[in-house]
């Protein structure tokens, strides 16, 4: 089933009758019965020292296989896989690949991130489990704020809309490391019972400052999917700290 990304999802204000169970509980009753998600999109990232606007195709296989192929002008420029225990690209420009963990994905994007968490964002599903930790809730511009007690160098913050309980925002920080990140959700669609985002805005910073808009034009469920990738052998493999 196709679905065009300018449907939207209606959503409602918080109010001040609603615990945090209840929100953590309403987010997750958004559940991801799918096998394959093919998402053709639209992207721009830009940092200190540049600005592209590029096509893009994710393709997802549940819990295994993030694809990603990045075209500039419709000719493939980039390509990476991300599995549970490897993060891999290479890009044609300069003919460079890496292989390595998540450390270089957590750096970049200044949090620490393994595959659930990476495939959660794409989702617009709370990066963290939010089962697993204790939250502080208020109203906060009339969303649903979750917050982290303020006890640790660790900041944690989710905001929710009261109609489904999905993510609008959600901000984490660590003053130590200088490390920030800010991903925004402002607007979903709904595809086979599931709710998915139209688009998404990150903001993220360790030693540099990036944003990545990133807008859904196209999302397909449960197709037969292929992800291929191999790394051709004249390409020079680099090294990220």
């Amino acid at each position: 089933m196709g679905c065009k990304s300018k449907q939207i999802v209606a959503t409602a204000a918080a109010n001040d009758n609603t615990e945090v169970s209840q929100i953590i509980k309403g987010h997750y009753t958004n559940t991801y019965n799918f096998k394959t998600l093919n998402i053709r999109a639209n992207a721009k990232y830009e940092d200190a020292k540049q600005s592209h606007s590029l096509n893009a195709d994710i393709r997802i296989k549940k819990d295994e296989i993030i694809w990603i192929n990045i075209k500039f002008f419709g000719i493939p420029m980039a390509k990476a896989l991300i599995t549970p225990t490897k993060v891999s690209y290479y890009e044609k420009i300069n003919g460079t690949y890496f292989e390595g963990n998540f450390s270089m994905l957590s750096n970049w994007l200044g949090t620490d991130l393994d595959f659930q968490k990476v495939q959660n964002l794409f989702l617009g599903r709370a990066i963290d489990d939010l089962t697993k930790d204790k939250w502080i809730a208020e109203i906060n511009e009339k969303l649903f704020k979750l917050s982290k007690p303020a006890d640790t160098d660790l900041s944690k913050d989710f905001y929710f809309e009261a109609a489904n309980y999905l993510l609008k925002k959600e901000t984490i920080s660590q003053t130590s490391q200088n490390r920030a990140l800010e991903i925004q959700y402002p607007s979903y669609k709904e595809v086979e019972k599931m709710f998915l985002p139209n688009e998404i805005n990150i903001k993220a910073s360790q030693k540099d400052k990036i944003t990545i808009d990133i807008e859904y034009k196209n999302t397909t469920i449960n197709e037969n999917l292929s992800y291929s990738y191999s790394i051709p052998s004249d390409y020079k493999a680099i090294e990220i700290d």
